[in-house]
């Protein structure tokens, strides 16, 4: 049988669509069903829909959810802040990033500027109170959801081995969806956590070590953007960082030998997910938009590495 990862990148209410229609698209397509996959890989909205998928939902029952009605009212926008000067959320972090040091220690840009905005005021319990009542423990398949430790700007993979013990799904799903500057820090035994994606909004490169011996990763990147001739918009810069981040993570992963089928917004998808990732009035529609650019990159080969047919028949072959 062969081993499939899957990998679920960050993008909040509206990334958190466009993975329901590319899961659709894929177990439509080859049969594969992507609660079977051996590890899952899940980043911010990617790990809600990481730990439904482990808890034994099938792609059609995410998809139908997302259609559904939004079970609390989570808010389109940060709320106002008062005072005319908020402080940073880790004053401390940002300043020991700036410092030299021996050995040189890096700190993403995207955790840095986590540590620089203000902390959230949006309670995360919103996302954990869905999440909770499926869990009693840590599923027994490979579930990693990824976070970044507000104090030391580092990435934690919560549910892989050294991660931090006795944390809940529910709280590290929390964590690993805590937009800077949105929603409030989740506090895990002391440590502040953000969003996962301030480290990389896929992460994919966790899924390159040798001992995992993958024979196909699937990646979906509701962040960055398919092709280069797109017409100029305001999120357009971002995309392209964030597509800069998934080729070096998918290169990494090539170079092991393993191939790799990537799915990011086409121009048509961009058109209908819109500027604001968090307005759950667009999770329907692009919901079935995803699912048609899906299943249209599916009809294409995997590039990068065998097998060469059609990402669905590699797939079906594999299921």
């Amino acid at each position: 049988m062969a081993r499939i990862g899957l990998v679920l990148g960050a993008g909040g209410v509206v990334g958190h669509a466009f993975h329901a229609g590319v899961l659709r698209a894929l177990e439509d397509a080859s049969g594969w069903e992507p609660r079977t996959a051996d590890v899952v890989v899940g980043t911010s909205a990617g790990s809600v829909v990481g730990a439904l998928l482990r808890a034994g939902r099938d792609a059609e029952t995410v998809a139908q959810g997302v259609k559904g009605e939004p079970p609390d009212p989570l808010p389109s926008r940060a709320p106002g802040r008062g005072g005319r000067f908020p402080r940073m959320a880790s004053p401390g972090t940002f300043v020991r990033a700036a410092l030299p040091t021996f050995p040189l220690r890096v700190v993403r840009p995207g955790a840095l500027a986590a540590a620089a905005l203000p902390a959230g005021r949006v309670s995360t319990e919103l996302i954990a109170a869905g999440i909770r009542p499926l869990y009693g423990q840590w599923p027994a398949q490979p579930l990693w959801v990824c976070a970044v430790r507000l104090d030391t700007g580092r990435r934690v993979v919560f549910g892989r081995d050294g991660s931090p013990p006795e944390v809940e799904v529910a709280d590290a799903v929390a964590a690993s969806c805590a937009i800077p500057s949105f929603f409030e820090p989740v506090t895990i035994d002391g440590v502040r956590y953000v969003d996962g994606g301030a480290h990389s909004p896929t992460n994919a490169d966790l899924l390159a070590g040798r001992d995992l011996d993958l024979d196909l990763v699937i990646v979906s990147s509701p962040m960055s953007v398919a092709g280069n001739r797109l017409r100029p918009s305001f999120d357009l810069p971002a995309r392209r960082i964030s597509r800069l981040y998934l080729g070096r993570e998918v290169a990494r992963l090539r170079r092991r030998g393993t191939p790799v089928v990537a799915f990011q917004p086409t121009p048509a998808d961009l058109a209908v997910m819109g500027l604001n990732a968090m307005d759950p009035s667009r999770r329907a529609a692009v919901t079935e938009q995803a699912r048609e650019s899906a299943r249209r990159r599916l009809e294409r080969p995997v590039t990068g590495g065998q097998p060469t047919q059609p990402a669905s028949d590699s797939l079906r072959s594999m299921a």
